[in-house]
């Protein structure tokens, strides 16, 4: 087995996978500021049921994205000890910030706020929330910086064939660095709109006995869901005005292609077409952009909401069910064409693919891909598990921010779930 193809391969599975708990968090984390603002200014009991509800959501999800990040981020070490000895200098200073943000900052924030409901006061609980939202979007922000450098490489100098970082600034205004970011931030807006759409949907569906709290979460889902969709196109055409400039060889023309390709033949080796991306990259770009486009259908549904028209015709509510898992191969295919895209460079005109791999054998290779897999994987079923159970309880039971002097439910009080 080709050890550079299963790194890749393994790369690629914890990746996606990783990719895909990251916009649940992203997307859930904003709407439950909305919530528990909307409760804090209006103090109604809905809007407490609902921030307990997807909060517990959130936590669940962001529980098993942490874990999934921490085995990701091993086989930089493991796998591409090369990409690590080449790039360390200047991929690690944005990591680094990442990794204290996500891992100490983020998380202490949300340990805070989960163990003080009804210790703290009001004011300062929330304010806890908002810090939590501010760290998530951060920690993007710094995993975006450091990607967006592989792609377009800057502010760097190259010294005994190490490159050193030499302008932090030039980093944070890196071209593929900006519009890269609201798409992805856009994307999870757009994710977690329609995952409390479609749970939402489903509640109706089954006739929830708290028809209120789930009325008014698929009212913020469709709007939430409406808003991204909007701007995560807006933000991926945009990127199509400047990516044929920095990487010539994924967008550029046909003449742009050759020459780069023709170039990077002259100074590394090899025939040019040893330096184009694999022709069929350009079949999830279309998959993306067919499935953007279909979403947007999701703006009809607001007028709906007259007299509640969009839960008494079931027809949408069974559509906005349909269409939850879409945001997310969406994403998948997304994060495809940015990272195959620019194959075969692990840092664009810089550093082959090839160069970066840790130099191994295939059955050494094939063990850790199939290790890290399975649990990865094992991790990706956890959730789901998890998630459908805390979706099946509704709001009868949220164990997040229950008070000292609340009872537990008996299970004659839980509802059962009712076939429309």
């Amino acid at each position: 087995m080709d050890p550079l193809l299963l790194a890749r391969l393994q790369f690629a599975t914890t990746t996606s996978i990783h990719f895909l708990f990251v916009l649940v968090t992203l997307g859930l984390v904003t709407l439950l500021v909305y919530l528990q603002t909307a409760w804090f200014l209006t103090r109604k009991p809905v809007y407490e049921r609902l921030t307990r509800f997807w909060g517990t959501f959130y936590l669940v999800n962001y529980a098993l994205g942490i874990t999934t990040g921490i085995v990701m981020e091993f086989q930089f070490g493991l796998n591409w000890s090369g990409l690590s000895r080449y790039v360390g200098n200047v991929f690690g200073a944005p990591l680094a910030i990442e990794t204290l943000v996500a891992f100490f900052l983020e998380s202490t924030l949300l340990g805070m706020w989960i163990f003080g409901w009804h210790r703290l006061r009001r004011g300062v609980h929330l304010a806890l929330l908002y810090g939590v939202a501010l760290t998530a979007y951060a920690s993007a922000f710094w995993i975006l910086v450091a990607n967006s450098w592989l792609q377009h490489p800057v502010g760097y100098e190259q010294r005994e064939g190490i490159a050193h970082l030499t302008d932090f600034g030039a980093l944070l205004s890196n071209q593929a660095f900006g519009m890269a970011f609201g798409h992805v931030v856009s994307a999870a807006l757009t994710t977690g709109g329609f995952l409390v759409a479609g749970i939402s949907s489903w509640q109706l569906i089954r006739r929830t006995p708290d028809y209120e709290a789930f009325r008014k979460s698929l009212r913020i889902g469709v709007v939430t869901a409406s808003l991204g969709v909007m701007l995560v196109v807006g933000f991926g055409f945009a990127q199509f005005g400047y990516l044929g400039d920095i990487q010539p060889t994924k967008f550029g023309n046909e003449g742009d292609k050759a020459a780069a390709a023709a170039d990077f033949a002259a100074r590394f080796g090899g025939s040019p077409a040893d330096y184009l991306p694999p022709g069929w990259v350009g079949a999830p770009l279309g998959f993306m952009i067919l499935i953007g486009f279909t979403l947007m259908w999701v703006w009809l549904f607001i007028p709906f909401f007259f007299r509640d028209w969009i839960i008494r015709l079931k027809l949408p509510l069974y559509l906005l069910l349909i269409a939850t898992p879409l945001p997310f191969i969406a994403a998948i295919f997304g994060w495809l064409v940015r990272e195959i895209g620019r194959q075969p460079w692990v840092v664009y005109g810089l550093l082959r693919t090839e160069d970066a791999v840790t130099k191994t054998s295939g059955a050494v290779m094939l063990t850790s891909y199939i290790g890290f897999t399975v649990l990865l994987l094992g991790l990706a079923v956890a959730d789901w598990m998890l998630l459908a159970r805390v979706a099946h309880r509704g709001t009868a039971d949220p164990a997040l921010g229950r008070r000292p002097d609340e009872p537990l439910p008996e299970p004659a009080d839980r509802p059962e779930p009712v076939l429309a």
